[in-house]
């Protein structure tokens, strides 16, 4: 049992919304669970940590977080086996990965403790949320703010914590087209392109939308310096399948360590496939398209788990991929990861925690 020297107090909701759900059509992050977590910090401490009915928070118009950016988030999701057990998948990658955020970015670490105490009994209260169908999950968004009432630039000296859950179905209901950005930029070396900034996916928005006018879901991001090398796709990392080797930018200053990226090159890893973590050049990609080498094309990450891409679209030029059959690594790889998270398939990692 998890515990914490900091107690957590708790409200119930008066009156449950899980009447409201409807399993059918879940759609992505607009419905809420009925509780959420919250923690201050200040003074150098935490403190008041709380499980609360979901509502909306109380901000003055000087708070730092909407002034200077200090907001950091973090996504993770929970499972309900076969057996009605819910199942988290790798909670502790998350609460290791928003601190590496958190120091980055000038803000207070959060403890494990006070992380998987307020994780699990938000959780345990809200576990009727868990949806049980196919591709459907709870999502969960632990993020950090920053509250100083105060005009000026500095890091904060007070914050919140939260975490919120929310019913999801999937992120893509179809394989994804692309498009290599050359001219916009996600990240630069000695930048925060490493951590889950609020303000990494605000920069994002507008090249995505641009995107999305040609008719591609997404982009893939390439290197700020001379925009040759592929880095991320969209929210995502991404891997590419070359012959019979996966092959995945390495990490670095300007790419999110993604927790279902080292999940799927452990797997393959564990099948004996060859994984290369390397620099990947878009003249690679497009020469390998045309010698009929790129075999598959997929993001992954926490929201979308694994999203195929069907088609990369690179000045002015799209290249179809093939479509994927079941022997296809991407498709396999997905149902060994929807396997080991709802306890149907053996976790020989540990990956999986019991609620």
């Amino acid at each position: 049992m998890i515990t914490t020297a900091i107690p957590i107090t708790v409200k119930k909701t008066a009156k449950s919304r899980i009447a409201e759900l409807d399993e059918a059509n879940l759609g992505f992050g607009k419905i809420f669970s009925d509780h959420m977590f919250i923690a201050d910090y200040r003074d150098g401490q935490w403190t008041e940590a709380s499980i609360t009915p979901y509502d909306k928070l109380p901000f003055s118009p000087s708070s730092s977080m909407m002034h200077y950016g200090q907001s950091i988030f973090e996504g993770m999701k929970a499972y309900r086996a076969e057996d009605g057990k819910v199942l988290l998948f790798r909670p502790l990658a998350n609460q290791k990965r928003l601190n590496i955020s958190a120091v980055r970015m000038a803000m207070p670490t959060i403890p494990e403790e006070l992380f998987m105490d307020g994780l699990l009994q938000l959780l345990k209260m809200d576990s009727n949320w868990v949806p049980k169908g196919e591709g459907a999950s709870l999502y969960i968004r632990p993020f950090l703010i920053a509250t100083d009432e105060y005009i000026g630039v500095k890091p904060s000296d007070t914050y919140k914590f939260l975490i919120i859950t929310s019913p999801v179905g999937k992120y893509y209901n179809e394989p994804v087209k692309v498009l290599v950005e050359t001219n916009y930029i996600r990240a630069v070396e000695g930048g925060v392109g490493f951590v889950k900034a609020s303000g990494n996916y605000g920069r994002s928005l507008y090249p995505t939308k641009l995107a999305q006018q040609k008719g591609y879901q997404q982009v893939i991001w390439t290197d700020a310096r001379h925009h040759r090398y592929l880095e991320e796709s969209g929210t995502m990392n991404v891997m590419f399948v070359l012959d019979d080797v996966l092959v995945t930018p390495p990490l670095g200053d300007t790419i999110l360590a993604g927790i279902t990226r080292d999940s799927v090159l452990t797997i393959a890893r564990d099948w004996g496939m060859k994984v290369e973590e390397r620099k990947i050049s878009v003249d690679e990609i497009i020469d390998a398209h045309k010698n009929n080498t790129l075999k598959e094309a997929f993001g992954t990450g926490t929201a979308a788990t694994i999203a195929p891409i069907c088609l990369i679209g690179y000045e002015g030029v799209d290249y179809p991929l093939p479509a994927l059959t079941d022997a296809s690594f991407s498709r396999r790889v997905g149902k060994e990861l929807d396997g080991i998270r709802k306890g149907h398939i053996a976790d020989r990692h540990g990956w999986t925690l019991a609620v």
